[in-house]
């Protein structure tokens, strides 16, 4: 039985409804302040605590983090863990050539006359150009989608969305990237990967039963 898109969207929609709402407030902030003031309205706002935290939380957007996921999840599911896998790979790719064909400068440089007005979190690489969209962002927002269609609890939906968002803001938070890029950046996680699940629920092969099976089942 073939699975559509409405079907996908119905399994996360505890995810995706609230992800809705997150992008009409993220048009209307747009539509109301400046690429300036966004960007200063978050880095005027710092602390050590936050400074400490959001390395971390940046990091669970990093491609390895989900490429550790998704060996983790081999042992249990060959068919989930390629899923996963492979969400990863086409979304990042294509978060690629969207970097390299908007070629957009990053806040160091785009603020490159102010950078004494800028507080940049110790020990953290500041990046230059390809800055459109966040890729972290979107791994972030990609990974935390598919994960909601997995789990049992639809609910999870919720503070997956939660930890994506942050995920996003820790970009900005650290100067790497821009309101913009992080927005479009989980738009590109969302609406690809929602896709990549329609499609990949729909491969006769990934129904055969020895995909069910993990490492710890041979």
């Amino acid at each position: 039985m073939n699975i559509g898109i409405k079907a996908v969207l119905y399994n996360v929609r505890f995810f995706f409804i609230p992800y809705l709402i997150l992008i009409a407030a993220c048009l209307i902030i747009k539509l109301t302040f400046t690429r300036e003031e966004i960007y200063f309205a978050v880095n005027a706002r710092y602390s050590n605590w936050a400074d400490w935290l959001a390395p971390y939380l940046t990091d669970l957007g990093n491609g390895w983090t989900t490429v550790a996921l998704s060996a983790i999840i081999l042992l249990f599911s060959y068919r989930k863990a390629f899923i996963l896998a492979s969400a990863y790979a086409v979304t990042s790719l294509s978060a690629q050539v969207l970097k390299f064909a908007f070629d957009a400068p990053r806040p160091k440089l785009y603020f490159h006359d102010q950078l004494s007005r800028i507080h940049f979190v110790a020990g953290t690489d500041q990046l230059s150009l390809h800055s459109f969209p966040s890729g972290h962002t979107v791994t972030a927002f990609s990974t935390a989608i598919l994960i909601t269609y997995w789990c049992k609890n639809k609910t999870w939906g919720l503070p997956l969305l939660l930890l994506a968002a942050l995920v996003g803001y820790s970009r900005m938070y650290l100067s790497q990237h821009f309101f913009e890029d992080v927005t479009a950046g989980s738009v590109v996680g969302v609406l690809l990967t929602v896709i990549w699940i329609w499609w990949a629920e729909n491969w006769k092969f990934l129904k055969s039963p020895k995909w069910n099976r993990g490492l710890l089942s041979n």
